[in-house]
């Protein structure tokens, strides 16, 4: 399975502002953008490692999923939450020839941790032995800083504050997740129970 997006989160999106707040950096001064570069690069690096981490997208944006074998005939249960839209499946075969699949044969069910995409019939299509079904969807809590859940904009705030304060050091404990932050995230986990299909 390859989950990887199709479209990234804009520039113009990211809470640059918010952040340079949060971090107390001085305003009002002719080099206020001096560290905008830098300080996004953080922002992107601390939204890949809570995504990660809480299987939740944050900013809106489309990714494809490719899987080769569903985990039920009926329904296929998705990577990532929330999910919005299906936007396109297609079949690959063997010979590497992609073919779309009708949507309105697809319906999508919402599911703060684990949506799922179910057939409208009996069964999902079938994917060919060495085949895969590529699966497009739109994911993320909204396209602003605004639609994001407050707690886990104070979570990007925080490990971003984190990552920019230990930029210099190498130690492992620079590197680890701070307690707070992880708190912040721990509902928004999706927990596996044990013997559940995925």
């Amino acid at each position: 399975m390859e989950l990887v997006d199709l479209t990234t989160t804009p520039l113009e999106a990211l809470p640059l502002e918010p952040f340079k707040a949060h971090l107390r950096l001085g305003s009002g001064f002719a080099d206020d953008s001096l560290q905008d570069d830098l300080l996004a690069g953080y922002l992107r690096a601390t939204l890949a490692a809570i995504e990660a981490r809480t299987g939740k997208i944050l900013f809106e944006r489309i990714l494809q999923w490719r899987v080769t074998r569903w985990a039920e005939d009926g329904h296929q249960p998705l990577p990532v939450a929330p999910v919005t839209a299906m936007t396109s499946v297609a079949l690959r075969n063997v010979e590497g020839v992609v073919s779309d699949v009708d949507l309105q044969l697809f319906g999508l069910e919402r599911d703060t941790h684990r949506p799922r995409l179910f057939a409208k019939g009996r069964s999902l299509p079938a994917i060919t032995e060495d085949g895969e079904a590529i699966v497009s969807f739109t994911a993320g809590f909204g396209s602003s800083w605004d639609d994001i859940p407050a707690d886990l904009q104070q979570a990007v705030l925080m490990l971003g504050a984190h990552y920019y304060e230990h930029r210099n050091e190498v130690s492992g404990a620079a590197r680890a997740m701070p307690f707070g932050v992880v708190s912040l995230l721990e509902p928004y986990r999706n927990i596996r129970v044990l013997g559940a299909r995925s």
